[in-house]
């Protein structure tokens, strides 16, 4: 899998303290400085500079990005372990460490662009995966708009995928798991990854613990990686306004 051509600069995010500066000037807040400059003394300049930096500053909340799986070498390569997989893909991609184990989840932080993120794999196996997801949502008082949660979907066809900004659980336990634990609260945003349906009269159960088969995973590889081209950005990704 590979993810690239995309960048979140552009979205609005409010309060998370991270080391790197967060300050920009816009073009024409230039433009207008380098008029008064013209007219104005050198203490004045300086005056002006600072104001219009003060009123430049962001402040950010990170997004939260969750994929679901459960742990452990046994269950690595299983259809049910795709979130942890796109996870991973995302981590690589921006060059995130996920070697913390924190609240009950391989846990990272970092930037796409200049916005931060923090990227978990909870590790409390799927069923209970709200456990981890909550307490990193109520540490970090992220708002469940800026929480996306990936994971598998029996009834997608096998590669394909889809983004909604909210919805049930669809007889999925692991998002059962995460809405119980926001209360009930169904309003943020997920990507589903299709993985087909069982054939013939497989136990549906059985089917999502199995591996892909070396076809499969080539094919997955290729549909996704052509899907993430196509969404250009991460403002679209996460269907930001």
């Amino acid at each position: 899998m590979n993810i690239c051509g995309y960048s979140l600069s552009s979205m609005k995010f409010p309060v998370w303290r991270f080391p790197r500066p967060l300050i920009s000037l816009s073009s024409s807040s230039s433009r207008i400085m380098s008029i008064q400059n013209c007219s104005s003394s050198s203490s004045s300049s300086a005056s002006i500079s600072t104001s219009t930096e003060s009123k430049q500053k962001k402040e950010y909340l990170p997004w939260l990005i969750v994929g679901l799986g459960n742990p452990g070498k046994k269950y690595a390569a299983t259809r049910h372990n795709v979130g942890f997989e796109m996870v991973d893909t995302i981590a690589a991609a921006e060059g995130i460490s996920m070697s913390t184990v924190s609240f009950k989840a391989l846990f990272g932080k970092g930037f796409i662009g200049d916005v931060p993120v923090i990227l978990a794999k909870p590790q409390t196996f799927m069923n209970s995966s709200g456990e981890s997801v909550g307490a990193i949502v109520s540490y970090y008082k992220i708002p469940l708009k800026q929480v996306l949660v990936i994971f598998d979907d029996l009834d997608l066809p096998f590669a394909k995928l889809r983004l909604l900004p909210k919805g049930g659980h669809g007889g999925h336990n692991g998002m059962k798991s995460v809405i119980n634990h926001f209360k009930g609260n169904v309003g943020f945003p997920r990507l589903r990854i299709g993985i087909g349906r069982p054939p013939g009269k497989m136990d549906p159960v059985a089917f999502v613990l199995r591996l892909f088969t070396k076809q499969e995973r080539e094919e997955d590889h290729i549909a996704r990686r052509y899907n993430l081209k196509r969404v250009n950005s991460f403002k679209a990704l996460f269907l930001i306004r």
